[in-house]
């Protein structure tokens, strides 16, 4: 007898959709209106009392509508009596944001983390967040998985011999290396410097790419500038062809003309924020879905069982 129940807000229809297809359970029925000045109301349509609530929603754009409506989605099923409420956030909105880069600015990941927990939340499933220590944000458990074993199938089935993979950045090496080791190939990093938020050169290819095809890895791509620069960086180092990867999607502003226009042969994505306008219809946008891991996550944590497998 299942004593959970998966409801989703507006952000991410079809994945949760896909999540509970593969739990083989309905999704939980509920209304989000807004009144005629934008405010949101929520109105759940089932009994939630004493039951293990999953609420997928994930914090993209638009970024401020989609947190609001996981806040109060939280506090619904918390005045609803569910027993344990688990915020399933695939992308984790302002995780840019985890550490003061300036004076007098705020820490806006950890603000998020403390409102998501004050709601209501008791647990946290997210997805590849863009600093490992926002986990320590919350004051509640929280699972942080990997895309990491759908992009490596995707990866070893379609590329195979003469493989490079490419850090954009040095913060992102550690990534890098992982996906390097695992399927065995080189690894490369492009020294980027960035002049202002959203704007990045890269200057220079840190590793041997001539003759060689190129994968270059990414948590996300937001307007693809640092992506596009990096390709042109690679493709002038000699490789042979040069693709890339990412868990985010975000893909704001000019960042799909930007990639149709690029060196990029194809951007490998998953389905954490839903493709919209002109990346839907790109042909160099190929989409992996994370629902089995998601969905995987969500009954090992109702059941109390491990999902340490699921990081890897």
């Amino acid at each position: 007898m299942v004593d959970f129940t998966v409801f989703s807000g507006n952000s991410n229809t079809e994945l949760s959709k896909k999540i509970c297809d593969y739990l083989h359970v309905p999704l939980g029925g509920g209304k989000v209106k807004r009144f005629s000045d934008g405010e949101i109301q929520i109105e759940i349509d089932e009994n939630v009392r004493s039951k293990d609530v999953f609420v997928v929603q994930s914090t993209c754009s638009p970024v401020n509508d989609n947190l609001i409506e996981l806040l109060l989605l939280i506090d619904a099923f918390k005045r609803a009596s569910a027993t344990r409420i688990t915020a399933v956030i695939p992308y984790y909105g302002y995780s840019r944001q985890d550490k003061k880069v300036a004076p007098r600015v705020p820490i806006s990941a950890k603000l998020v983390a403390d409102l998501i927990t004050t709601a209501g939340a008791t647990r946290i499933i997210t997805m590849d967040l863009h600093a490992g220590q926002i986990q320590g944000f919350f004051n509640i458990p929280v699972d942080n998985l990997f895309a990491a074993p759908v992009i490596i199938d995707y990866i070893k089935e379609n590329f195979h011999d003469n493989l490079v993979i490419v850090s954009p950045d040095a913060g992102g090496v550690e990534r890098a290396r992982a996906f390097a080791k695992r399927l065995n190939a080189q690894l490369a990093i492009v020294d980027k410097r960035r002049d202002a938020p959203n704007k990045a050169k890269a200057m220079a290819v840190i590793g041997d790419v001539k003759g060689k095809r190129v994968i270059i890895l990414d948590d996300m791509v937001d307007t693809a500038g640092t992506l596009v620069e990096a390709a042109q960086a690679i493709m002038k180092n000699g490789a042979k062809e040069v693709h890339a990867s990412c868990a985010h999607p975000v893909l704001s502003g000019p960042a799909v003309q930007r990639i149709e226009n690029s060196e990029l042969k194809s951007l490998v994505v998953t389905d954490t924020i839903p493709l919209k306008g002109d990346a839907l219809s790109s042909d160099k946008i190929k989409v992996l879905s994370i629902s089995m891991l998601v969905g995987e996550a969500i009954i090992r944590s109702h059941r109390g069982d491990s999902v340490t497998s699921l990081f890897v």
